[in-house]
């Protein structure tokens, strides 16, 4: 009966988190087609790649943004996990069917350069926040920095940054040195606004757990994300009994993941979670997940 609960509320949860994550590509669209690519203002990452593709080529943006996507998806699916790369696929998806239906609507800003930066970069930020927030992702160049930084001396902030630099040079064949400008200010606003949606998406997260099942915890969050833990003894102040605290350092496509899974191996469990800055050395690094 209580397996049964769980599994209803399970299936109920995952579809709410899939609806949300079709919001926030349509709303990513809604600002890519009435605001910044008829201001010549482009996105950054494949999106952006996407966006001046279909200027030279003529091919429909909404087909390039699902093609260009899929081998970071891929990425997504062995560094991340399967409910990660179906979550990304329904928003990549939703991003490009949206901009194919949202391509004709009235543009609401015409000409005021501050104010398409400032109002598309909420938008899209917005947009991809709700995203990110429940499980998903819209751009594959996330995925791709995240790989790159187990690989490289890098914080995956500092790559999304570099790996932008190129695309936003990229940007300015088509739309001059000043829509590169303005597409590279539109993207710092977007991911400021991503930011404060998701709580602190930007670099690693510490979670730090105790609960009465932790062998049954850490081996989950082995399974279904890769991720090793380390065990502390903790003693109550008040009732002096001993526990294990269970400390696991996670990047930050993972933490919807990491939150699913506590939540259903101990609803009950005290968890504390920070901001990391940077991680480097030790056993952050992760074998593929299917």
């Amino acid at each position: 009966m209580i397996e049964n609960r769980r599994r209803k509320s399970k299936k109920s949860l995952m579809v709410m988190r899939a609806i949300i994550v079709i919001i926030g590509g349509f709303i990513t669209a809604y600002g890519l087609e009435a605001v910044l690519i008829p201001n010549n203002v482009s996105d950054g990452g494949v999106t952006g790649l996407s966006i001046v593709s279909s200027q030279l080529i003529g091919i429909p943006l909404g087909v390039l943004i699902g093609v260009l996507n899929l081998p970071f998806v891929f990425l997504g699916y062995k560094q991340i996990g399967k409910s990660f790369a179906i979550f990304s696929v329904i928003g990549i998806a939703s991003l490009a069917i949206g901009t194919s239906m949202m391509h004709h609507v009235p543009t609401i800003i015409q000409g005021d350069t501050l104010l398409v930066t400032v109002v598309g970069g909420i938008i899209i930020g917005f947009g991809m926040g709700l995203a990110l927030r429940n499980g998903g992702a819209l751009d594959g160049i996330d995925m791709l920095a995240v790989l790159l930084s187990r690989k490289l001396p890098f914080g995956t902030s500092d790559l999304i940054l570099f790996l932008n630099l190129f695309v936003f040079i990229i940007v300015s064949t088509v739309f001059g040195l000043q829509g590169a400008i303005l597409s590279a200010i539109a993207y710092f606003i977007a991911s400021k606004v991503i930011h404060i949606v998701e709580e602190g998406l930007s670099g690693s997260k510490t979670f730090k757990i105790i609960t009465t099942q932790p062998e049954e915890m850490v081996e989950t969050i082995r399974d279904r994300l890769g991720r090793s833990a380390t065990y502390k003894l903790a003693q109550g102040g008040y009732s002096h009994e001993q526990f294990k605290e269970i400390t696991c350092v996670i990047n930050r496509l993972e933490e919807s993941k990491m939150k699913e899974i506590i939540r259903e191996i101990d609803e009950t469990a005290f968890v504390t979670v920070y901001d990391v800055a940077e991680v480097k050395g030790g056993n952050f690094r992760k074998r593929d997940i299917h």
